[in-house]
């Protein structure tokens, strides 16, 4: 299909779906630090920069994707809802669909927009597609289907077309093989900055990567290494935890302060992610319909449900669309971290003292160990800095 990619960020949906055999006609960015990379990596692409001014899409466009601004309605962000300034941006979408002939669209958000003023977002777009004529399936898919991430995101498909939207994103299904926790053998990771109501904690694999703030102050997770050391990961394997390849947002050095980097991985779409959705856009599966129950929504919507043109089902069926095989997160890591400060340790700790959390045996007496480390080789005036 022929792609308009708004609200590209650093192009994760359009290169998954690229490597699908999809192809980007257009693309709308109007963050500088994006659109440096978008034009590094995607040079003969015409690029927009704002949305509100685009006024027609490419006449061959065959699928409009929008991993649409997710501020308002993330759980860590402003949580303003559907209506917020930066995610109803989504209600260009529809002027746009409105104005071209777009049989297939694909929307990407956290997954907290299904509980968030007890899914009034969802309400608003399902709504929106049925009065235009389109039917429309969606699902909850987890990063750690094709990589040592774990993140949930909704990734929503709409569509004119005769081909059940179903067939797409809900014709899959794997088991996912979890490891259990052991400090001994495997990294974990999690939230530094948590530590009195949660941890982020991720067995073989990261918590999700958050975007960090748009002035550049990077929130990357630690990683528990089975050493006993802490670290944060290299910018260029956060990267690759993306599925990009490493060093793909350098480009946006050249606008903005390296640490901006972080706030553009954090916000991007996971490419492996995009590139199974890509292959069954091109050769949809078979939806089984014994997954179809009641869509009995009270204060949330489903992780998943579909409309079938006539009727809303909600749809018993996992975050997990396939399991890759991947090395242990150990071996996945080719760029040295960088330890914990001390700072960062001690803040963390003393959460902990204050919690009413179980934390994995032996996780806390480790984190002493390497804050007894970092310290013992930080000078003592670098430590009073802190």
């Amino acid at each position: 299909m022929k792609i308009v990619g708004l609200f590209a960020g650093i192009g994760g949906l359009e290169t998954g779906l690229a490597r699908a055999g999809h192809e980007t006609s257009m693309l709308c960015e109007i963050w500088e630090p994006a659109r440096a990379v978008l034009a590094a990596h995607m040079p003969d692409v015409p690029l927009e920069c704002d949305v509100r001014e685009l006024r027609s899409l490419p006449s061959e466009v065959e699928l409009l994707v929008g991993g649409f601004p997710c501020q308002d309605l993330s759980q860590a962000g402003l949580t303003s809802g559907i209506g917020g300034a930066r995610s109803g941006l989504v209600g260009e979408i529809f002027r746009l669909i409105d104005d071209n002939d777009v049989p297939w669209v694909v929307l990407e958000n956290v997954s907290f927009m299904l509980r968030l003023e007890a899914g009034r977002a969802m309400r608003v777009l399902t709504e929106a597609f049925e009065a235009r004529g389109y039917r429309w399936a969606y699902r909850v898919v987890n990063s750690l289907s094709f990589l040592p991430q774990r993140r949930e995101r909704v990734l929503f498909v709409a569509t004119t077309s005769d081909v059940d939207p179903a067939t797409v994103i809900l014709a899959d299904e794997a088991q996912p093989i979890i490891p259990e926790t052991d400090l001994n053998i495997r990294a974990h990771g999690f939230y530094w900055t948590e530590g009195v109501r949660g941890l982020g904690w991720a067995v073989d694999s990261i918590p999700t990567l958050k975007n960090g703030s748009t002035v550049g102050i990077a929130s990357p997770p630690a990683i528990l290494l089975p050493d006993g050391s802490v670290i944060t990961p290299d910018i260029r394997d956060a990267e690759r935890l993306q599925g990009f390849s490493s060093g793909w947002t350098a480009a946006a050095e050249s606008v903005a302060k390296p640490s901006i980097r972080w706030s553009l991985v954090g916000n991007a779409v996971s490419v492996p992610v995009a590139e199974w959705l890509g292959g069954r856009l091109q050769t949809p599966g078979e939806y089984d319909l014994r997954r179809d129950f009641e869509l009995n929504r009270l204060k949330s919507w489903p992780r998943a449900a579909r409309f079938d043109g006539h009727a809303r089902h909600a749809v018993e069926i996992s975050d997990y669309p396939v399991w890759r095989d991947r090395a242990p997160l150990t071996k996945f890591l080719q760029y040295p971290g960088k330890p914990l400060s001390a700072r960062a340790t001690r803040g963390f700790l003393s959460r902990t003292e204050r919690a009413k959390l179980r934390f994995p045996d032996g996780f806390c007496d480790r984190l002493r160990k390497h804050l007894a480390d970092v310290e013992a080789v930080v000078p003592a005036y670098a430590i009073a800095a802190e």
